[in-house]
């Protein structure tokens, strides 16, 4: 694997990095938005939900409610009600209130730009916050989510049990400026081939895994 009791050499770390350039060279945030509250409102709302069902939801939401000013002053149960699509809705719907109040209160209703700023914010945890930095503002974030904590094991690129160990590890061996790519590739390979249950190990061309020698 090319990993020693330190970890991955940086020689293995390149071969990830061009096997995800050669399979996975557009990858790309799959949430759909017109400025950054909409993306950081649609990530609020894509916790164990799908993307695909966000964006089914998201337009008769920001028909409704265009922005934080507009968003701050709704009432819950409306909200609930359009987002109740997403699973979890009742949370959901508070924290998309919460944070337009935030918004409007400490930001001049514009979304901050920094990750501290973001975290702050209600139902805003690192993973949102690295999306909307990556792909509103295009700040270096990685987002760690079930797929790519799940990816970065079976790399042997961080043996982390939490998202932040594993955050804290992908950053001390990927160049900043690959992050945000690096996150929608590798979110991509694990919802294609590298799945959770049954990895297609036959599909994957990544001979260097360590799952595969």
């Amino acid at each position: 694997m090319g990993a020693g009791a330190k970890g991955p050499t940086a020689a293995y770390v390149r071969e990830v990095l061009a096997f995800f350039d050669a399979g996975y060279p557009e990858a790309a945030c799959a949430l759909k938005f017109g400025n950054p509250f909409q993306l950081l409102a649609a990530t609020v709302l894509s916790a164990q939900c799908t993307d695909a069902r966000v964006n089914l939801t998201t337009p008769a939401l920001f028909a409704r409610f265009p922005g934080p000013a507009d968003l701050a002053q709704a009432d819950l149960g409306e909200v609930e009600d359009l987002v109740r699509p997403c699973g979890f809705y009742r949370h959901k719907a508070r924290h998309l209130v919460e944070l337009s109040l935030g918004l409007c209160r400490d930001h001049g209703g514009e979304v901050p730009r920094t990750l501290e700023e973001l975290v702050a914010l209600p139902g805003v945890g690192r993973k949102t916050a690295n999306v909307v930095l990556g792909n509103a503002f295009g700040q270096p974030g990685l987002t760690v989510d079930t797929h790519l904590a799940r990816l970065s094991r079976r790399l042997g690129l961080s043996a982390g049990r939490n998202p932040e160990e594993i955050e804290a590890d992908l950053a001390r061996l990927i160049p900043p400026a690959r992050w945000t790519l690096f996150s929608h590739q590798a979110i991509a390979h694990g919802r294609a081939v590298c799945r959770a249950r049954r990895p297609a190990c036959e599909e994957c061309r990544f001979e260097s895994c360590p799952r595969l020698i």
